[in-house]
């Protein structure tokens, strides 16, 4: 058999629904809550920021949402993704394990992102908005949103962490390749940049803020509405078709994972790979060992509090239980722009706290030096973001070296790093370093938690 393990693209091969975890969680998520009544919010609270086709996704307990056509449309552009087995780096680890991974890298800006970003596009046009406003660390949800934006006729605001808008340039030009307009953050163009600029005029930024300046936009413009990357169970759940497709392709080889990894910084490459796998086991299936690997400059879920929390850092969210860092914890300057976020997607936080999934946490540089022994054995560069579930991975493909066990590991290479060669400079050159968060910063930062998180 191929170690290629492709579907042709039909009717059969696609997925048709995306799949929603909330339907079989063995524990209800913790309401959203309204900051200002301190009561779970409505639908009706989210409608300035979001299509209501969205919002009820959001709520949604439905096992199964339908695939739009027109999504699926555009899907079929690089869907279904490769699932390649990695009998390279196997050999060169010189482990019993089988390796494969789901190649996420294919699609036309370079990552796992337009899963949603063209859903978003596509619900937001249904109903007649204008303009969209969004937040980006790397510029990969940037990127992705923008080509979104151009397929379906409307107009992009990308508000870009500054340390990244300075570090990836060519991920900026991509964005405005596609007609999207590229803002550093924080900037002075809302209350919220301003604010933070009059305190730090040196600020690095971090999503926090940039999900502020963005959320402001739309929440003061009727015809502008707001599109997140990661973190809301709408958006994991557009990502399930790549989990999806996985159980399928892995069917073609006879096989089923032990490991399922992927990076975590908002959850949602990691959920849509893990997902599907761990609702099977929820209904009765296989077990799988699902870990989320994040970087140890932000460790949100294995150094944050499950509390209460804002999701940005000027408090213009509502109120989600996840493992957060603080909302006003930025994080240092890493080159994995993507998990530079002080919270986790509620559904991740939720199911670590009921012991469904393992967190690790990695330095950048030895997340590095897994990506390069990835490239030079299997070919493909990965993304900052996704070295560190390479790094997860090899970890444990040794670990069954040690103990002499045959386990297959599946992870989501979810972004290729084209963009990022500045990165591999500084890795190579030695000018890479693992940089640390500081103590008292999170400290601080978590003894603002709202009063909410002791309940």
């Amino acid at each position: 058999m191929s170690d290629t393990i492709k579907y042709i693209l039909d009717e059969d091969r696609m997925p048709k629904n995306w799949y929603n975890i909330a339907a079989d969680l063995p524990e209800p998520l913790a309401p959203v809550i309204h900051p200002g009544t301190g009561q779970p919010i409505g639908p009706e609270d989210l409608a300035p920021l979001f299509p209501m086709a969205l919002i009820m996704q959001e709520v949604s307990a439905e096992r199964e949402i339908e695939i739009p056509e027109p999504v699926r449309d555009v899907y079929r552009q690089w869907r279904p993704s490769p699932l390649m087995r990695a009998r390279r780096l196997e050999k060169a680890l010189d482990t019993p394990a089988r390796i494969f991974y789901k190649y996420e890298g294919v699609s036309p800006a370079g990552s796992h992102k337009p899963n949603t970003a063209i859903a978003q596009a596509f619900y937001n046009k249904e109903e007649g908005v204008r303009r969209l406003t969004t937040e980006t660390g790397a510029g990969q949800w940037g990127s992705s949103i923008s080509f979104a934006g151009a397929l379906f006729d409307l107009e992009v605001d990308v508000y870009m962490v500054k340390v990244s808008y300075q570090q990836k340039p060519y991920r900026r030009a991509l964005m405005e390749t596609y007609g999207a307009r590229c803002v550093a953050s924080p900037s002075e163009e809302t209350n919220s940049g301003r604010a933070i600029l009059e305190q730090d005029p040196d600020s690095t930024g971090s999503l926090g803020i940039a999900i502020s300046e963005a959320v402001e936009i739309a929440a003061t413009n009727d015809d502008t509405k707001y599109s997140l990357g990661s973190v809301l169970n709408h958006v994991l759940t557009h990502q399930t078709i790549i989990g999806q497709e996985a159980i399928m392709q892995l069917e073609m080889a006879d096989d089923y994972p032990d490991i399922v990894i992927g990076c975590a910084g908002g959850g949602s490459n990691f959920s849509g790979l893990a997902f599907p796998f761990l609702g099977e086991q929820f209904r009765g299936g296989k077990a799988v060992r699902a870990i989320a690997v994040e970087p140890s400059a932000c460790p949100t879920l294995t150094q944050g509090r499950y509390a209460y929390d804002f999701g940005d850092t000027g408090h213009l969210t509502p109120l989600v239980k996840m493992h957060t860092l603080g909302s006003a914890f930025v994080p240092p300057g890493i080159h994995a722009g993507g998990l530079r976020y002080h919270g986790m997607a509620p559904l991740v936080s939720h199911l670590v706290e009921l012991d469904a999934i393992e967190a690790r946490a990695y330095d950048q540089t030895e997340c590095f030096k897994a990506a390069v022994d990835f490239a030079r054995a299997e070919g493909v560069v990965p993304a900052p973001e996704s070295s560190h579930a390479v790094r997860g991975a090899i970890a444990e493909a040794l670990a069954c070296k040690e103990e002499g066990q045959s386990r297959s590991i599946l992870f989501n290479l979810s972004g290729h790093g084209h963009f990022d060669m500045q990165a591999y400079t500084d890795y190579f050159s030695g000018q890479l370093e693992d940089v640390q968060y500081d103590k008292d910063k999170l400290n601080a930062a978590l003894a603002e938690l709202p009063e909410i998180a002791a309940e």
